[in-house]
């Protein structure tokens, strides 16, 4: 690799001068008008490229070794990389990045937003970071579809709407996970449970329980599903069902990973969650693991856990347990005309235990209470609260608490067919 492109990040976290951003821009609209329009050239190509465009302007630019090499590193980064964003991506500490327009980009670092000093050159370059980023997740985005879903390479979340849907320039919303798979005893070090409750749902994942992980934006559904997994007894064919790929299972081996895929030109047809679920039906599952419940999938899903397969695992949306089961009422409408009774039925025979996640307002994430499914009573889901998180205090910015069990568990088949 060129000398240029490992300049520490220090020196490229400082922020340019008038003549340097003059200089970059330069560079790259010349480098630009050299590449075809496919722009299938090499990394060392295009480092020679943007070297061989430097060295024209050597006597015009005045900047120094180490300027120009920044100069240099930052115009490569606006074709392969991720620009201007490219010294937060490699922030393993950002949890989140969120560009608003060209000129306004702000990232999370511990739980607090900041204003990040560095801007695009423009719409264009935002533009063409966006197409990027949409290639190498194969979906598409445009003005006849500006709205998509994709990920990054190393399994971060990607939104993203374009102008003129977003008033004030393209929007671009990168979510950050952990390259390391989240493990339940991570969990435990950061606060997140109680050991009794880690041990409670380790044999309720081995027994075949399902389990649906509700809770806010943000607040951690998909790294507690990633912790669960790690109970997932190791000979079993697991298959997992996602919008955008993200989940980091642990050490299954027989794993299909499924992805949908949305519409495109030359005839390409959408394949949407419901797609995908009636096809890992087929694919002789012994546990379904769908990342997140939105819509009409909701019906297929409980049918699914009706239909023998035990110990699927999924997450939705929702303020609390019981706001989840309303939630999952309303979506199995969208995909089936059923009476409400029939739906509250396959919600109280599909699933067996919710576990419901919150952000707290010291910024810390928690499990607030494991609550079992306890059939219906006046044509109403029962719910059973086994563990709740409660509040003792405020110390020293933090919130104190404790989780207080609250009941025993009361359907035990699957408990005790497993050996407990």
């Amino acid at each position: 690799m060129e000398e240029w492109a490992i300049i520490s990040a220090e020196v490229c976290m400082e922020e340019w001068n008038l003549d340097e951003r003059k200089l970059y821009l330069t560079v790259r609209e010349s480098v630009l008008q050299r590449m075809d329009n496919s722009r299938e050239l090499t990394d060392a190509q295009l480092r020679e490229c943007i070297e061989e465009e430097l060295k024209k302007r050597d006597k015009e630019s005045l900047l120094s070794f180490v300027g120009r090499k920044q100069c240099a590193q930052a115009v490569f980064a606006s074709f392969r990389e991720f620009g201007v964003l490219q010294e937060l991506i490699e922030d393993a500490d950002v949890t989140e990045i969120l560009v608003n327009g060209a000129q306004r980009i702000f990232y999370e670092k511990a739980g607090e937003l900041h204003r990040f000093q560095k801007s695009f050159s423009g719409e264009e370059e935002l533009s063409d970071l966006i197409q990027t980023i949409c290639a190498a997740g194969n979906r598409m985005v445009n003005e006849a579809s500006p709205i998509t879903d994709t990920r990054l390479p190393d399994g971060s979340r990607v939104n993203i709407v374009l102008h003129p849907i977003s008033l004030d320039g393209s929007s671009l919303s990168i979510r950050r996970f952990s390259k390391e798979p989240m493990s339940m005893k991570k969990l435990l070090q950061y606060g997140s449970l109680s050991e009794e409750m880690a041990g409670f749902l380790k044999k309720a994942v081995i027994a075949g329980y399902n389990i649906f992980v509700s809770g806010g934006t943000g607040c951690g559904k998909t790294t507690f599903l990633n912790a669960l997994s790690e109970y997932i007894p190791k000979e079993e064919r697991v298959v997992t069902i996602e919008d955008s790929a993200e989940l980091q299972l642990n050490g299954i081996e027989n794993l299909v990973r499924l992805e949908t895929r949305a519409a495109g030109f030359d005839g390409v047809t959408s394949i949407s969650i419901r797609d995908l679920i009636r096809t890992a039906l087929r694919m002789r599952p012994s546990r379904l693991i769908v990342g997140e419940c939105r819509g009409a999938e909701a019906i297929d899903l409980l049918s699914a856990n009706n239909t023998g397969h035990a110990g699927s695992l999924g997450t939705g949306h929702a303020n609390s347990t019981q706001d989840m089961i309303r939630r999952l009422e309303t979506m199995a409408l969208m995909g089936m005309e059923l009476p409400v009774s029939a739906i509250r039925g396959q919600i109280a025979s599909g699933i067996d235990l919710f576990i419901h996640l919150g952000r707290l307002r010291d910024k810390s994430r928690k499990a607030l209470e494991i609550a079992e499914l306890d059939g219906l009573s006046d044509g109403e889901v029962q719910l059973h609260t086994l563990y709740r998180f409660v509040e003792t205090g405020w110390e020293e910015g933090r919130i104190r608490g404790r989780w207080e069990k609250k009941g025993e568990l009361l359907h035990r088949q699957k408990w005790e067919a497993a050996g407990f």
